[in-house]
């Protein structure tokens, strides 16, 4: 069994608007649709969400994880999310690793209101185990080590970039159509609004 981590800190300035960014964050379906491909996503519902990521490739291994997040709105505007499930699909010869893989996602968003905007800090923590087949398995550790850092920190860093990317355009679209919709807390039906991109 071989365990591998990962971290990733996020920094991010969203100009505020008419709507404090607090209510945009109270939708947590919002955050996991920025976090991947909406059409990836299934609702479970109680605040989880499954995902199902594109195919990776670990070491010759082409493997698809599905990821069950539970997301929670604090009343402090803070977003936590922690994995409570996964699986992983992937060829045959790998049907075996679902007995021994196991996929852990903690991380956490707040805002930080100033005057003319709102920073976002978030930190997010990512650690699989899993049993690694010959001949990788008999790999030096060193090299293991530093190949599944470098394959969870790039995980982490696509969905720092989408983040990045995506939830300040739909955050600035979501207070365009509560305003226009006269809503200025709860976004009522444009709740399960897809994010573009």
């Amino acid at each position: 069994m071989k365990d591998f981590h990962a971290s990733q800190a996020l920094r991010l300035r969203v100009p505020n608007e008419a709507i404090p960014i607090e209510h945009y964050l109270r939708q947590p379906q919002r955050l996991v649709q920025a976090i991947t491909d909406p059409r990836r996503i299934e609702v479970l519902g109680d605040g989880v969400y499954r995902l199902s990521l594109r195919p990776l490739q670990f070491m010759g291994i082409s493997i698809e994880p599905t990821a069950d997040l539970q997301v929670r709105s604090l009343s402090d505007g803070s977003l936590h999310l922690e994995s409570v499930g996964c699986q992983v699909k992937g060829p045959d010869y790998l049907s075996f690793v679902n007995d021994s893989f196991g996929l852990a996602l903690k991380g956490k968003l707040t805002p930080h209101r100033e005057a003319s905007h709102t920073e976002l800090r978030g930190q997010a923590d990512l650690q699989i185990h899993l049993e690694l087949p010959p001949p990788i398995s008999f790999m030096p550790a060193a090299m293991l080590d530093c190949a599944g850092k470098a394959f969870l920190s790039g995980i982490l860093a696509t969905i720092k970039h989408r983040i990045e990317r995506q939830l300040t355009e739909d955050y600035r679209a979501w207070v365009r159509a509560n305003q226009a919709h006269g809503q200025t807390s709860t976004g009522g039906a444009l709740r399960n609004r897809p994010v573009q991109g």
